[in-house]
């Protein structure tokens, strides 16, 4: 894949595009992006995915809102490569472009600036000022620029039509199995080891502190996780605790993140940590002592072993 940042120098073959921010690239968004794959196949053109940055809501709504993203835009790059798509454009997003009608959108941008032939759209996809351009729209517009229109279909998962509103309300909530299956993929998050009071080795459970490397990316719901760590090249189950531990802590404690680690020795201070959320294990819950906690504690692990396995 090519990662294209503007529009200068494109010489695209044909391109087969498709418009949208992706959070998450979920299952929903693989759909419209195994159509792209399909149409740029059977027309020898190149699938193109075009993307923006800042994100649209940064620009028109002020500073970025904290702990609202699905996925970070490198971890966005990765997964839109997994599905073969040949380009990624990544647009500045400007409110001047946020007022660019349907019409205007398609002629300046698509046509003039990237040369398309073949338009991918999602069932509920919207674009141009106030995002007028519906699929009736944007149908109606492009039969004056040799546009081709196309609509791909609805991703539904028990009932429920899978969006990156759906998966974030369920990230939030810390329904960590549901949100890993309308994503395809089990959810993560990328950070860096920081020092913290070192109060779980005193009762044989240390901890990591984690520090996300984007404050944008969403942090699920307090409890704690089965989850397994990337550290350099190797993978470590373990257990995660998203809170305010109010057993050990004040009630004005700050939330924290901290990663146990099954049968890891060795310094972590200052790595690069990602971990990988694969299920909930319990709500948080305040102790009447360390002692309890750490009872606890080894029953989560027992149970995070048997489901890591």
């Amino acid at each position: 894949m090519i990662l294209h940042r503007g529009y200068r120098n494109l010489n695209l073959r044909s391109p087969v595009v498709t418009v949208g921010i992706f959070d998450g690239v979920h299952s929903g968004h693989r759909i419209i992006l195994d159509r792209l794959a399909e149409i740029a196949r059977t027309t020898s053109g190149e699938s193109v995915v075009l993307t923006f940055d800042p994100l649209p809501s940064e620009v028109l709504y002020g500073s970025p809102e904290k702990g609202t993203m699905l996925t970070t835009m490198d971890e966005k790059f990765s997964l839109i490569e997994k599905a073969s798509v040949d380009h990624i454009i990544v647009a500045r997003f400007t409110k001047k472009l946020s007022a660019t009608g349907p019409s205007d959108f398609i002629s300046k941008i698509l046509v003039d600036k990237i040369g398309a032939k073949h338009l991918i759209m999602g069932y509920d996809n919207n674009f141009g000022r106030h995002k007028k351009g519906d699929f009736d729209t944007i149908s109606r517009f492009s039969e004056s620029y040799d546009l081709k229109v196309w609509k791909a279909g609805k991703k539904t998962i028990d009932g429920v039509a899978v969006s990156s509103s759906s998966i974030r309300e369920a990230l939030y909530k810390g329904r960590i199995e549901e949100a890993n299956l309308w994503l395809g993929y089990n959810y993560s998050l990328t950070g860096t080891i920081v020092e913290g009071r070192r109060i779980g080795r005193t009762f044989g459970f240390p901890t990591a502190n984690i520090k996300p490397s984007d404050s944008r990316k969403l942090i699920p719901g307090d409890g704690v996780y089965a989850a397994e760590a990337r550290i350099g090249g190797d993978l470590f189950p373990g257990m995660l605790s998203i809170g305010f531990n109010p057993t050990v802590n004040k009630v004005t404690a700050m939330r924290s993140i901290e990663v146990h680690l099954f049968d890891f020795a060795g310094e972590l201070y200052g790595r690069e940590i990602t971990v990988v959320f694969r299920y909930r294990l319990r709500d948080e819950k305040k102790f009447m002592s360390t002692e309890q906690l750490a009872a606890q504690m080894k029953m989560d692990r027992e149970k995070a072993l048997e489901l890591l396995s």
